[in-house]
């Protein structure tokens, strides 16, 4: 794959081309009672991201919308799906937290943490809510791409079934483009600097807020369980750091969002879906063991 530069890059080049999106209309946990996480740090961290979710999303689908007039065919049916699959995530998202307040969390001050955030971007200029939608769908795409490569890494989260995880990381890796191609086609009259100055600008913030806001939301969800003070924090840093280590991971992936020519399929992790899908047909379709038996008789 060749890469775009920012001054060369439009959403109709074919030298990156997205998966086509596929809606999975799906739900997770209906009526089950969730118990607490068999690790409470990995389970505050999942529910931390999981309260940011609904809102989160929201946000991204109306940041999306308001550049849609105009795009190319291709890219209009993209955002189509884009936003039918980021409401089916907050509704699953919403599930879940409900979940997660019924096993005994109070996730009320995380909301109105994450409802005051959503307000302020959507307070900012429309060109700025959509570099902002950029930056954390890549912050979603980097953590999907972990989850799928290394499933494990979802076991010790409890509190709900990690297909809702895996589904959702399918969908966030198959729509990755989609935000930024939009960007785009909306710079496309920018100079190559400022598109990558803006978007560069913006990720540094919001990679600042980001992971200052989920890691006070997950210390909050530990000060619950009764882990208080620098054993949350430490604990909460070295599982993001060391092991599992998602942060450490996504490094290099991080990274590379600074990179002029940057574009989210620069990194062609397709094979994940398809060894999900691979996965879920075997689950939904299990092979018949043959019996050893006698001769059959009719």
């Amino acid at each position: 794959m060749t890469a775009r530069l920012d001054w060369q890059a439009t959403p109709t080049d074919s030298a990156v081309r997205a998966p086509g999106l596929t809606v999975r209309d799906r739900r997770f946990g209906r009526g089950e009672k969730r118990a607490r996480g068999i690790d409470p740090v990995a389970a505050a961290w999942f529910a931390a991201l999981s309260a940011s979710f609904p809102r989160g999303e929201a946000m991204f689908i109306e940041a999306v919308k308001a550049h849609r007039d105009g795009v190319p065919d291709q890219l209009a049916e993209e955002i189509r799906d884009f936003i039918r699959q980021e409401v089916n995530h907050s509704r699953e998202h919403i599930a879940f937290n409900r979940a997660v307040e019924e096993a005994g969390y109070d996730l009320t001050d995380i909301d109105a943490r994450v409802k005051s955030l959503v307000g302020d971007t959507l307070a900012a200029p429309p060109i700025v809510q959509l570099a902002i939608t950029c930056a954390l769908e890549h912050f979603t795409a980097m953590f999907a791409h972990e989850f799928l490569r290394d499933p494990a890494s979802l076991a010790t989260a409890g509190m709900g079934d990690p297909q809702l995880w895996l589904w959702h990381a399918v969908e966030e890796i198959e729509h990755k483009g989609v935000a930024y191609d939009t960007w785009l086609h909306t710079t496309r009259n920018w100079s190559g600097f400022k598109r990558w100055r803006l978007r560069s600008i913006i990720m540094a913030l919001v990679t600042f807020r980001f992971l200052r806001n989920r890691t006070t939301d997950a210390v909050e969800l530990l000060r619950q369980d009764g882990i208080t003070g620098w054993q949350a924090k430490w604990r909460l840093f070295t599982y993001l750091t060391a092991t599992p280590g998602i942060l450490r991971k996504i490094l290099p992936s991080w990274l590379s969002y600074f990179r002029p020519g940057f574009h989210p399929w620069n990194l062609d992790d397709r094979h994940l879906i398809a060894e999900w899908e691979d996965g879920q047909q075997i689950a939904d379709n299990p092979p018949v063991k043959a019996h050893a038996s006698g001769p059959a008789t009719t």
